[in-house]
């Protein structure tokens, strides 16, 4: 999963993330609490590339922090909402 862009954003920021093989993926927001605020993506998805863009109107300005798991993968980016 790369970067999210832009970062810091205001207040819709795209996500990308290349899957080489089939695999289910799941990419949640979290606040700084660990609380899910938001799922994203959470299916099947065959080996490709994708962008996926979270619109985060609705929530406060501060960090958040984005996790994508697919299969044994999982990591966790910071990104910064500014309002």
């Amino acid at each position: 999963m790369s970067q999210n862009y832009p970062n810091p954003f205001n207040p819709v920021t795209t996500l990308s993330f290349d899957l080489p093989e089939d695999n289910q993926v799941k990419i949640t927001i979290h606040n700084v609490l660990g609380e899910v605020v938001a799922t994203l993506v959470n299916d099947q998805r065959p080996a490709g590339r994708y962008t996926v863009q979270w619109d985060a109107r609705q929530f406060p300005s501060g960090m958040y922090l984005v996790r994508m798991e697919a299969g044994s993968y999982g990591f966790t980016r910071k990104m910064m909402l500014l309002k």
